[in-house]
């Protein structure tokens, strides 16, 4: 039978993206035009069930099968076999699309670079480079994303990314890599912004113990009375004094401070806390002590 102009090209379409042939028996008009409605919602479902964005999401998620893979690659014209790195970018507000345009003028060839939104505050950015590519390289890309965001969308983000990627099958693993940095780098390294997921040093060896294991910890180092916090100036002190490599003179000429009142601050916390920051030992365990709280007062506050 024949059809109106709409409904025949409503088909046609259904038929390039399916590969299927719909019959309608539609006499009238008004069964046609319901037809047409129809078969246009079926078109947008499918086109957002199957797009490419979809396809990324899902492969990063883990929710694609192996056997589909190459399949459904081909399908979205994306090469399997290539050199790629995962970015993931949290933000502390709901992503919008000023923020993704941002990257996406950052990076301007679309065959190079794929922004898929995986939840309101999180986007991973998969990018294509070559074969060249190096680890200084990767982390020089994650600081001008973070300094760009910053200046440009006013976005307070924190960053981690994934090693190097050959294959489209390694990006599933690569995004659990990565979702672990960022959840790792924010307990452990808050005062930090990038997260390498093959550089997270203690804090995850931390994040993997158990609950119980790190409460004894804490108890063999303070007694029963464990601090649930330092406050921020006594903290800002102690990081500098580490990044120094525990060197007063230089701590405090770079906190502007005399160097007794320096002393008189690490004798407050030795008094408190048994803990003679001086003394490398004493220093290592009470930097591990102070993680193991950050750790547990996120893991009690989820």
């Amino acid at each position: 039978m024949d059809y109106t102009p709409e409904l025949t090209k409503a088909l046609d379409e259904l038929k390039k993206l399916t590969g299927l042939t719909f019959q309608i028996q539609a006499d009238t008009l008004e069964e046609q035009t319901f037809a047409f409605d129809q078969i246009h919602h079926l078109t947008l479902a499918y086109k957002e069930k199957y797009n490419k964005k979809h396809f990324l999401k899902n492969l990063l998620s883990g929710q694609i099968r192996s056997s589909d893979l190459l399949e459904q690659s081909k399908h979205f014209h994306i090469a399997n076999e290539a050199t790629r790195i995962l970015y993931l970018i949290k933000c502390k507000t709901p992503i919008d699309d000023a923020f993704s345009e941002i990257l996406r003028q950052l990076f301007p060839i679309p065959s190079h670079c794929e922004l898929v939104r995986m939840n309101e505050y999180t986007l991973a950015m998969i990018q294509q480079e070559p074969s060249s590519f190096s680890k200084e390289d990767a982390l020089s890309t994650a600081h001008m994303i973070v300094d760009t965001l910053n200046t440009e969308a006013l976005a307070s983000v924190h960053i981690s990314y994934s090693k190097l990627c050959h294959s489209l099958s390694e990006l599933s693993q690569a995004y659990q890599d990565t979702s672990l940095a960022l959840k790792v780098g924010c307990i452990f390294y808050s005062e930090h912004t990038i997260f390498p997921s093959d550089h997270l040093g203690i804090g995850r060896l931390i994040y993997d113990l158990p609950i119980h294991v790190c409460e004894d910890f804490l108890v063999e180092i303070f007694g029963k009375h464990v601090p649930h916090a330092f406050d921020d100036e006594t903290m800002q002190t102690v990081n500098k004094f580490f990044q120094n490599n525990l060197n007063i003179a230089e701590t405090s000429r770079q906190l502007h401070m005399h160097r007794n009142t320096l002393i008189y601050r690490l004798e407050q916390i030795e008094k408190h806390t048994g803990l003679d920051l001086r003394k490398f030992e004493d220093a290592m365990t009470f930097k591990i002590a102070i993680m193991t709280i950050n750790f547990l007062q996120t893991e009690r506050s989820l």
